[in-house]
């Protein structure tokens, strides 16, 4: 047995068992914490089915700013917690329940014995044209060509996520600031790595985004990492939650998915469909789209962070 066949078993062990426990975990702290811990374990699964653009994107969105929503949301009930454990419900709901996800369990690993050998399968069409893309990285090519309108939705999903996060807001404090006004020690670690980390990870993420024509990398992946250095910046008081009724701020969050709708319509003027790419101008329209994502969901992430407005525009 090889070394790397021992860690794949031990990543087995590890990976179950650790999934199993986050749904099982009583406490909301421990199970977002066993989820976090189960995403980074996960990002190394992709990494060894060598899919790096996968183990970015999960470690970075799946386990990083995921489980900073989450432990956010498990702040917020602390306080009825207890309530919501004692309102469990009946033996017999739970043994329903347990039922019906054992017979679906059981009827897919059925169906699964029934498929087509070999399965039908795009990838040898997609790889013949990946060419066409002039894209090196598969990844990026099937996001922004095969599946562009996938990807496109995928922002637009963003944003109404968004829309909804500032819905929560009260009326008195409409379009005004999210979450309080962080002060930290202006001589603490904070606020020193809050000064050193930034300038650090602007240059990671834009270099994320502009490796993943054809290196492992991405928009998603990028724009996290930025949003994670503002919101860095925001918890050690250097800057500020943006009012929502800023009008750059709005153009900003719209700029990733109107850039992307003007190169879908172009596709109908020049090219054959919408967002179709013309075959001399392909790379660099997949590279403005990306560009236009990475403002746009660097955004929309540390946004969704920050939460509802609690503050007028002047506090």
């Amino acid at each position: 047995m090889t070394t790397w066949e021992s860690f794949d078993i031990v990543l087995a062990v590890l990976v179950l068992p650790l999934a199993f426990w986050t749904i099982a975990a009583r406490e909301t702290f421990v199970a977002v914490v066993s989820y976090v811990a189960y995403g980074l374990l996960l990002a190394l699964v992709w990494v060894r089915l060598g899919a790096p653009d996968v183990a970015l994107a999960v470690a970075a969105i799946g386990s990083g700013l995921s489980g900073v929503l989450l432990l956010g949301t498990a702040a917020r009930l602390r306080d009825v917690e207890e309530q919501a454990a004692a309102a469990r419900p009946s033996l017999l709901l739970r043994v329903i329940a347990a039922v019906l996800s054992v017979t679906v369990a059981a009827g897919l690993a059925v169906a699964l014995q029934f498929l087509p050998d070999p399965a039908p399968t795009l990838a040898p069409v997609a790889a013949r044209n990946l060419a066409a893309t002039g894209v090196g990285n598969p990844v990026t090519a099937v996001l922004m060509a095969f599946r562009a309108m996938d990807t496109l939705l995928e922002k637009v999903v963003l944003m109404l996520a968004l829309v909804g996060v500032w819905s929560l807001a009260p009326d008195r404090v409409w379009g005004g600031r999210q979450g309080p006004r962080h002060q930290a020690d202006p001589q603490g670690m904070l606020v020193f790595l809050a000064r050193l980390l930034p300038p650090v990870g602007v240059v990671v993420g834009v270099y994320l985004l502009w490796v993943s024509a054809d290196e492992p990398g991405g928009a998603f992946q990028g724009s996290t990492i930025l949003a994670a250095m503002w919101l860095l910046a925001m918890l050690a008081g250097l800057t500020d939650t943006p009012p929502v009724s800023s009008r750059r701020l709005r153009l900003a969050l719209i700029a990733g998915p109107a850039v992307f709708l003007l190169v879908g319509l172009g596709g109908l003027w020049l090219g054959d469909s919408f967002l179709s790419y013309p075959a001399a101008w392909a790379k660099t329209l997949i590279v403005v789209i990306e560009i236009g994502m990475l403002l746009t969901v660097g955004l929309t992430l540390a946004l969704l962070v920050a939460g509802p407005p609690e503050r007028s525009a002047r506090q």
